[in-house]
């Protein structure tokens, strides 16, 4: 499903829509977050980024982005319908440790996020996952496929972030929109099973209705 065009050309959210949750996309600097939310999204996305300039030498490490030129200073934001009922509201997190202040308006009112993490690097997942924690936030882990970056099994990746049994993890790409799609749908199953009632089916979603 797209979202409908108006007679004004603006994009807006149809009627039919029943339910939406807030997503936040998170994840170390130069993970891929911006271009996630850019090709999932079904509405040109909002992009808060600046140059990355000498300023940023000693700060930013760039080794394992060398051709990255911007980074998000403020966040992303983009929109994507998983169903004719459901929207989600995308928000991509900074990834750099001087922007932290901003975590708390941007997750205020998640009900989820999706973890990226990048395999070269796995290590600079720990504190994202940390503050996701620390805050209460569920969340799941997309290994980003980077090209040449190292294959591990998921099992592996597992025990190295130390993830919970129950915490979903799996792969996607970030610059191709349906492997997006599929690992935002790996934690929306996750959140509605994680909020489902006792009493309510294994299949019903608890995403609540847009007032």
């Amino acid at each position: 499903m797209v979202s409908a065009p108006s007679s004004d050309g603006l994009i807006y959210v149809p009627p039919g829509v029943t339910r939406s949750a807030k997503i936040v996309i998170s994840g170390s600097f130069g993970v891929g977050k911006t271009t996630f939310v850019g090709s999932v999204s079904q509405i040109p996305p909002l992009r808060m980024e600046e140059r990355i300039t000498q300023a940023s030498a000693g700060v930013d490490d760039l080794a394992r982005a060398p051709r990255k030129t911007t980074t998000t200073v403020g966040l992303d934001f983009g929109r994507l319908h998983l169903s004719d009922a459901l929207v989600l509201y995308l928000f991509g997190t900074p990834g750099q440790d001087r922007f932290r202040p901003l975590w708390a308006g941007l997750t205020e009112g998640a009900l989820g996020a999706l973890v990226l993490v990048d395999t070269r690097n796995l290590e600079a997942s720990f504190e994202i996952l940390a503050l996701h924690e620390a805050q209460g936030t569920p969340y799941a882990v997309a290994v980003n496929l980077f090209d040449g970056a190292p294959y591990y099994q998921l099992d592996e990746i597992r025990q190295a972030l130390d993830l919970d049994p129950e915490t979903p993890l799996t792969t996607c790409d970030a610059r191709e929109g349906g492997s997006g799609v599929l690992a935002l749908i790996t934690l929306c199953e996750y959140l509605s099973h994680q909020h489902a009632p006792a009493h309510a089916p294994a299949h019903a979603s608890v995403l609540e209705p847009r007032p």
